[in-house]
C-alpha cells in the first residue's frame, strides 16, 4: 500500500512506502529537474512527523532522532502517529493466592494516550496473551471506531514462536497486527509496560493485599476493573501526550486530531 501526499505550494511529492519504511521525497526544479532523494526512516515518530508536515532531514538528523526514539522507549515515552498506532503488551507475575497458586497479569498499554487493559491468568501462555486482546483491548478500539496497528512485546515464549502454529502469532496474523519484538536481551526497551507495572504495584496491589485476603482470581479481577476504571478514566498524567488529560481524554483527543490531520491531507 501507498499513499502519496501533494504539497500544491511546491513543486513536490511525497511517497510513502509503509511496506518497506522508506520515504521518498522528489523536487523538481528547473535547475534539477529530476532530483530525487530517498531517506530510510525507523520508528512513527520520524515518519508520522514528515508525513504530517513535509520535512526533509538529513541523514545525521534522521540519526538523532532514532537515538532519541530509543531512549525514549527505553524510558517509556514513545511518541507515536495516533491512539491504536502502536500497543504495547507485557506479562506481569502479581503473587500467589491460597488454593489458586501464581498469578500472572497480561498487560496492554497504547502508547500514545496511556489507556490500560489487565486481564489475571494461573498461567502465562500464548493464549493468554491472545485472550486479553481478544477479550479487552480489540472490543474497546472498535467501540471507538479504531484498530490497532502494531503491538510491541518481548521475545518470552507467549509471544514469540512459529508463526504457522503459535497461537498469538496466529492471533496477530488473522487481525491484521503488525509485531515489532524488542532487543535480544534488551527487555527494558519495553519501558512503558515497564512504568505501568511499577505503578500497579505501587497503588493497587501492594495496597489492596494488605487490606483483603483474596480466596479467588475473580475477587482480585473485580477490584483490578475498579482500579483500571480510575486509572483510564480519573487518574491525570503528565507524559509527553497527555500533559496533565486522563488516558481516554488523550485517546479521544488524539483520534480526533488523527482524523483532522488526514481529512486535510487528502483535501
Amino acid at each position: 500500500m501507498r499513499s502519496v501526499i501533494e504539497q500544491k505550494n511546491r513543486e513536490c511529492s511525497f511517497e510513502f512506502d509503509t511496506h518497506r519504511d522508506r520515504f521518498m521525497y522528489n523536487l523538481n526544479s528547473f535547475a534539477c529537474p529530476n532530483l530525487s532523494v530517498t531517506i530510510i526512516l525507523k520508528g512513527p515518530v520520524t515518519i508520522a512527523e514528515i508525513r504530517t508536515t513535509g520535512r526533509v532531514l538529513t541523514e545525521a538528523q534522521v540519526v538523532a532522532l532514532e537515538k532519541k526514539q530509543e531512549d525514549d522507549v527505553a524510558h517509556g515515552e514513545i511518541e507515536t502517529a495516533h491512539p491504536g498506532y502502536l500497543g504495547s503488551q507485557d506479562t506481569f507475575y502479581v503473587g500467589t493466592i491460597k488454593g489458586v497458586g501464581r498469578i500472572y497479569q497480561q498487560t496492554f498499554v497504547d502508547t500514545y494516550s496511556k489507556w490500560a487493559a489487565a486481564k489475571l491468568y494461573t498461567t502465562k501462555t500464548p493464549i493468554t496473551a491472545a485472550d486479553l486482546l481478544n477479550d479487552r483491548v480489540l472490543p474497546f478500539l472498535e467501540e471507538q471506531e479504531m484498530g490497532l496497528v502494531r503491538i510491541l512485546t518481548d521475545r518470552g515464549t507467549e509471544y514469540c514462536g512459529r508463526p504457522e502454529t503459535h497461537d498469538y502469532q496466529l492471533y496477530l496474523a488473522l487481525n491484521d497486527i503488525e509485531h515489532t519484538k524488542t532487543k535480544v536481551r534488551h527487555p527494558k526497551t519495553n519501558g512503558i509496560c515497564e512504568r505501568f507495572h511499577k505503578t500497579i504495584l505501587q497503588e493497587f496491589y501492594q495496597v489492596t493485599f494488605r487490606r483483603k485476603i483474596y480466596s479467588s482470581i475473580e475477587q482480585l479481577q473485580n477490584d483490578l476493573e475498579d482500579w483500571l476504571a480510575y486509572y483510564n478514566n480519573d487518574r491525570t498524567h503528565q507524559g509527553k501526550m497527555c500533559c496533565g488529560r486522563t488516558p481516554i481524554q488523550t485517546l479521544i483527543d488524539g483520534k480526533e486530531a488523527w482524523r483532522d490531520k488526514i481529512s486535510i491531507l487528502n483535501n
